[in-house]
């Protein structure tokens, strides 16, 4: 275990503070779609169920009134489903921004180096293009990771919903 905590301490520390921020900025986005994808297979089941039982509880289900009650039933479900995608969709979106910020840091710590050695030595060198290039794959192994992820939640969302406006027809 403490082999593996030095590792992960060795990793950061050749990365930089920019890939301590894509960490948790991919912690924070994983624990979204680990709660979206939680509430897509369990907790929407049971609203879903609600809204079927109300719709069918209802003598009427042709007039305008009706129209406009599973209107606003399927609106504030479908709110509901949608949750925290944009969130997520937004946090893809900026994976790879950090990691282009981290190259940038990472090379002005090698342009550094070469002014104050005055040489392109590459072992002084080395350590900044390490914390130029270890952020820029940790920032695009975040984004398509998180890519499939909200692509995979987007597409069961409108499922979900198409379902539900299924379930609730004006029988």
């Amino acid at each position: 275990m403490i082999e593996f905590l030095e590792a992960i301490r060795d990793f950061t520390e050749s990365g930089g503070q920019v890939l301590l921020v894509i960490g948790l900025l991919i912690f924070v986005m994983w624990l979204l779609i680990l709660e979206r994808a939680l509430y897509l297979l369990i907790w929407h089941k049971n609203l879903r169920k609600e809204a079927v039982a109300m719709w069918k509880a209802r003598d009427d289900r042709t007039s305008w009134n009706a129209e406009q009650v599973r209107s606003k039933v399927i609106s504030s479900l479908t709110i509901k489903l949608n949750g925290s995608i944009p969130v997520i969709q937004a946090l893809v979106a900026l994976c790879p921004l950090l990691g282009l910020m981290g190259t940038v840091t990472g090379m002005i710590e090698v342009f550094d180096v070469m002014a104050i050695s005055g040489s392109g030595n590459a072992r002084s060198m080395a350590s900044g293009v390490s914390k130029a290039t270890i952020p820029t794959m940790a920032g695009m192994v975040g984004a398509l990771s998180g890519v499939f992820a909200s692509t995979w939640l987007n597409r069961k969302v409108k499922t979900e919903r198409a379902h539900l406006e299924e379930s609730l027809i004006k029988r």
